[in-house]
């Protein structure tokens, strides 16, 4: 098992608390990421959007890959799962950037592949926004031209969406990043089993998640004989929403789980888990709540999480 948490790049999660002592900034964010690093924590997932969802779209966000450049500069262990949307970026441009920030960091940067989803903001930013089965289908393509920079010297590529000619991509990532995504529709899970490594589901109940976990098997084996990605085995996952800051202990943990459950209205937890909240607080209340845990062991083996707990 591992944890993870998402870094608070809007200035936290919760759509009803206006202010939860978690800035938007770049001092904040370091000093987080550094603390997560020491108490043990694998990995961050910083999330991509140019507009904040959460409090407000007039309210700061943190741009994903400067502040994931900035991390990678002044961390050493945490793996850095930073998403990515194919319409914001073209492959090419991207594979080199993100080879570099990998190169940084010493090859702990991963992906979490979004097909985009905010119709308002792409118009906003100038950005092309597909329809649903074209949204899978440029990420289909973009994968292939980011996968084929990262691996051969020169890459070719004439697709409906992108074209390279003779591309290079040097220095290449230290070791191919690890590509997250997520999707209920035919068409995502289809490219997900064929073109990723990590399937990132709701954090629902047990028996709901087993037969999407047996699904994705299947259809990664189908995959496999067709020649579709080198890994045997897809993994699943879900973020917690973030680590316990430092001192209090558990009445800090305490007290931050009673301000989710006393928010004005349930709060909603984007994207991994939007919905989920509503629907399991209702049909399973205690899924939410806190369970005594033995004082953390000294190294990388400790892991302390409040309120939801989830492992990727």
């Amino acid at each position: 098992m591992r944890y993870g948490y998402w870094t608070p790049v809007f200035g936290g999660w919760l759509r009803n608390v206006p202010d939860e002592g978690m800035e938007a900034s770049w001092a904040y964010t370091k000093a987080l990421t550094q603390n997560a690093e020491r108490w043990g924590y694998d990995l961050t997932l910083i999330a991509e959007l140019n507009l904040n969802d959460i409090k407000g779209v007039e309210q700061p966000a943190l741009d994903a890959w400067s502040t994931a450049a900035a991390l990678a500069a002044v961390t050493d262990s945490i793996e850095l799962m930073v998403a990515v949307r194919p319409n914001f970026h073209h492959p090419a441009l991207f594979a080199k950037a993100a080879a570099n920030i990998d190169r940084i960091s010493g090859g702990r940067l991963a992906l979490n592949v979004v097909s985009s989803w905010w119709a308002d903001e792409a118009k906003q930013y100038g950005l092309q926004f597909d329809q649903h089965d074209d949204r899978y289908a440029r990420t289909a393509e973009w994968l292939t031209v980011v996968d084929g920079l990262w691996t051969q010297e020169r890459f070719d590529f004439a697709g409906q969406f992108y074209t390279t000619e003779q591309a290079i991509c040097s220095p290449k990532p230290v070791k191919r990043p690890t590509v997250y995504a997520g999707g209920e529709s035919e068409k995502a899970k289809a490219m997900i089993a064929a073109q990723c490594d990590a399937y990132v589901m709701h954090g629902d109940p047990a028996d709901a998640i087993a037969p999407k976990i047996a699904d994705m098997a299947a259809r990664r084996a189908a995959a496999n004989e067709k020649g579709g990605r080198r890994t045997d085995a897809i993994r699943h996952g879900r973020l917690c929403d973030r680590p316990r800051q430092r001192g209090g202990g558990e009445a800090r943990a305490r007290a931050h789980h009673q301000r989710h459950r006393t928010a004005r209205g349930l709060c909603e937890f984007r994207p991994v888990a939007v919905g989920h909240a509503a629907r399991t607080r209702t049909e399973d209340p205690g899924i939410f709540g806190l369970q005594p845990r033995p004082a953390p062991q000294s190294g990388r083996n400790a892991r302390t999480v409040e309120g939801t707990r989830g492992g990727v």
